[in-house]
């Protein structure tokens, strides 16, 4: 499931939330510290995992 970073509008603070993709699409998630919807989604960096050794 990927992660998505958010920063509330209202109160300024960063969090993540994993998301399905369907997840994603539907619906804005809440701050988690003063329960706003006005959040910004932030460009945030990324990694994979592979069991290929180089």
């Amino acid at each position: 499931m990927p992660t998505y970073e958010f920063q509330c509008k209202k109160c300024n603070k960063t969090f993540t939330v994993m998301l399905a993709l369907a997840e994603h699409e539907k619906s804005v998630p809440a701050c988690p510290k003063c329960k706003s919807r006005k959040v910004q989604q932030k460009p945030a960096g990324f990694f994979a995992v592979s069991a290929k050794k180089s």
